[in-house]
């Protein structure tokens, strides 16, 4: 039976991604939908890229582009080194394709142009990176970079009171316009929580794989996940985007 599988932030931690694939026995037959941020942080960037552009070919995939995605391609465009990006795992990526091609960075670049600023399915749900600000939706947005930073839907959804049916006109209107979101962008950890959460009918994904946490993995059908071993257990001599 075919599955959906949303997959969160990744960031570098190519050995984290592998592990999920392995524990949620991916085959060809599932849709893997993955929310953005895979580089910046773990030294494995370059190799989660390639292993992307791998299971585009193998699997049905639908690849969100993330805050972090979008400096990593301005870099590989024309060589700009955004300063807060290098503060935020930038750097660990730059030397991550220290020993690649010319033509393995082209075709990286060319995965970083392809990616989807967001993707609506048939059940009319969202998988977005961060968010969108439009009350009519996230193809009305104005400004397109809140697809990547946008952290007001999260914050709204969290904030929402959990006994409000969403039939009520008291029910937030930008929640209502989808079945269901699911988002990353803001470390689940930073609330209090290790596993994705689930508010109104909203998903976060992002469980701090960037940090001190895992990357996490969801059958949208089934509500089943699976977990990596905490990143930097994978990543012992690094520390990732942890600062202390």
């Amino acid at each position: 039976m075919k599955r959906t599988i949303v997959i969160g932030d990744i960031h570098g931690a190519e050995l984290a991604l592998e592990q999920v694939l392995d524990r949620a026995q991916f085959t060809a037959e599932d849709q893997l939908i993955f929310l953005g941020d895979y580089v910046d942080g773990w030294s494995g960037s370059m190799k989660v890229i390639s292993r992307l552009i791998e299971l585009g070919k193998s699997n049905d995939c639908i690849f969100i582009r993330g805050n972090h995605d979008a400096w990593c391609e301005e870099w590989l465009d024309n060589g700009t080194k955004d300063e807060i990006w290098q503060q935020h795992g930038g750097k660990s990526t730059v030397e991550s394709y220290a020993d690649t091609t010319a033509g393995e960075r082209e075709a990286h670049l060319q995965f970083f142009r392809e990616m989807h600023s967001y993707h609506v399915d048939e059940e009319n749900n969202l998988f977005i990176h961060a968010g969108f600000s439009s009350m009519h939706g996230p193809a009305k947005e104005k400004y397109q970079t809140n697809y990547y930073w946008d952290r007001t839907l999260w914050e709204m959804a969290l904030a929402l009171d959990p006994n409000i049916p969403k039939e009520s006109e008291r029910y937030p209107k930008r929640l209502k316009l989808f079945n269901r979101i699911f988002i990353g962008h803001t470390p689940t950890i930073d609330y209090g929580y290790d596993k994705p959460v689930n508010t109104a009918n909203l998903w976060n994904l992002d469980t701090g794989a960037a940090f001190y946490g895992k990357l996490s993995a969801m059958d949208i059908q089934s509500g089943e996940t699976w977990q990596s071993d905490p990143v930097r257990e994978l990543y012992p001599h690094e520390k990732g985007r942890n600062q202390h």
